[in-house]
């Protein structure tokens, strides 16, 4: 069942603020859920305020006192709410019942409007059958594409692994540290018998910079060491998979390559190409994922695109006493008749990056057999295999640099602008029922 966070709880429970009879509600939900006794809030009762019918100065006391109250029972309410987990989940899942309920009204409408709305729903099978369409196009376009792309990534991994190193026309792209401009200022600024001078002077700064000797500058770095380990360890996804001693074996890790699907069963196959190494023989492990581009016939109305319904790893060959995915436990069992002791050693699966390569299995045909727990190990498989995919391969740069994850940090900000820790709810007039005015934007014209 899916829960509301404490903060988007806490939003649904200002509306308790405003209209009393809201919050009369909210109190009745309380007493039939067993959370509410009279007295719990102080100025609060089970029901409506009763008028009393022969004294009109009496009802008009009854009105001003039940919107003095008004304040104050929203507060205690909040305040009682949020201090309470069990009171707050137990509203929510009430909440959540709440929520969608049939209101009855397309079963009261007339039978001819009934049949119209069949039709609709017919014409809406068929914008989704449209929609299928359109993500087999795009699968053919990716393939029309994927030379192309195929041929930049090569590029890359020949600089990565230091087959090839780039000309200068090529490493032609504005650096984002000011220090190199002021340099390169400085060297356009000096006479021209003085600019050889300035560029080794530069030279020798930066080398300093880095920690290194000036007599060491000639021992060059080839290609781009750990490029992949560090986008590994970058990427919150990615990192938490990755344990401590998977990042020796993740150093020789060369280049991921994506590889589209051209016939039946349509997908895609991500490939780890690793130099030859101490800890297992293959160089190329692969994890291959299917896809299906039609809706479900069963459930066609929940169609949203191509959605990963399957995926297989590879057999990994360990060198002897190498396997990170195991370890040896040791274990004590007692005999029952004896009552001697002994030890047993006994081989256990280890948290490791490369379990990635051992989903667990889906029943064919039988997706409904799949318990909880296989059900979420594989929906994170796929959200991983499909992020590797869409965003790390073609941005691999970016996020060995942290220039995307930047981005994706910013956009986070922007999208929960509303729990921000430091907004002061109390002096919104949004949010303050003793707030005397409006907002400007809520003024009616």
């Amino acid at each position: 069942m899916v829960r509301y966070s404490a903060a988007t709880f806490k939003s649904k429970i200002d509306l308790i603020k405003k209209p009393t009879e809201i919050k009369y509600k909210a109190k009745r939900i309380a007493a039939e859920i067993g959370f509410y006794r009279p007295g719990d809030w102080t100025h609060t009762k089970m029901a409506e305020p009763e008028v009393p019918s022969n004294a009109s100065g009496e009802e008009v006391e009854e009105e001003d006192q039940a919107e003095e109250g008004e304040v104050g029972d929203s507060e205690a309410i909040q305040s009682q709410l949020m201090k309470n987990p069990g009171m707050l989940a137990a509203l929510q899942d009430k909440l959540n019942s709440i929520v969608g309920t049939p209101s009855g009204y397309i079963q009261s409408l007339p039978k001819e409007v009934k049949r119209r709305i069949k039709a609709l729903k017919k014409l809406q099978n068929e914008v989704i059958n449209v929609e299928a369409e359109f993500y087999k196009e795009v699968n053919a376009l990716e393939l029309k594409y994927a030379p192309k792309y195929t041929q930049l990534f090569d590029k890359r991994k020949d600089i990565l692994n230091a087959k090839v190193e780039p000309t200068d026309e090529e490493c032609d792209w504005p650096s984002d540290e000011e220090d190199d401009e002021e340099k390169e200022e400085e060297a356009k600024l000096a006479p021209e018998s003085q600019q050889a001078d300035v560029k080794e002077k530069a030279t020798v700064d930066e080398t300093k910079e880095a920690g290194g000797d000036v007599e060491e500058k000639k021992e060059e770095v080839k290609g781009i060491p750990s490029f992949w380990l560090t986008i590994f360890k970058n990427v919150d996804m990615l990192s938490e998979m990755v344990q401590e001693h998977d990042e020796p074996i993740l150093t020789h890790l060369q280049d991921i390559q994506v590889v589209i699907h051209e016939t039946a069963p349509v997908g895609f196959t991500l490939e780890f190409h690793f130099e030859a190494n101490e800890f297992f023989t293959e160089t190329v492990l692969t994890k291959r994922y299917e896809m299906r581009y039609e809706p479900d016939p069963e459930e066609p109305f929940s169609y949203e695109g191509p959605e990963i319904i399957k995926c297989t790893g590879c057999t990994i060959t360990w060198n002897k006493g190498k396997n990170v995915t195991v370890k040896q436990v040791k274990k004590k069992q007692k005999h029952k008749g004896r009552g001697l002791t002994r030890v047993v050693t006994k081989q256990v699966q280890a948290d490791s990056f490369f379990n990635f390569f051992n989903p667990p299995e889906v029943p064919e045909g039988s997706e409904s057999e799949v318990d909880e727990e296989t059900e979420a190990l594989l929906g994170a498989d796929f959200e991983i295999g499909h992020f590797i995919r869409e965003r790390v391969v073609p941005r691999a740069v970016l996020f060995f640099t942290g220039e995307a994850i930047d981005n994706d940090d910013y956009d986070d900000e922007e999208n929960d602008e509303g729990d921000d820790e430091d907004y002061d709810e109390e002096n919104d007039p949004d949010f303050n029922p003793q707030a005397k005015g409006k907002p400007d934007e809520c003024k009616q014209q």
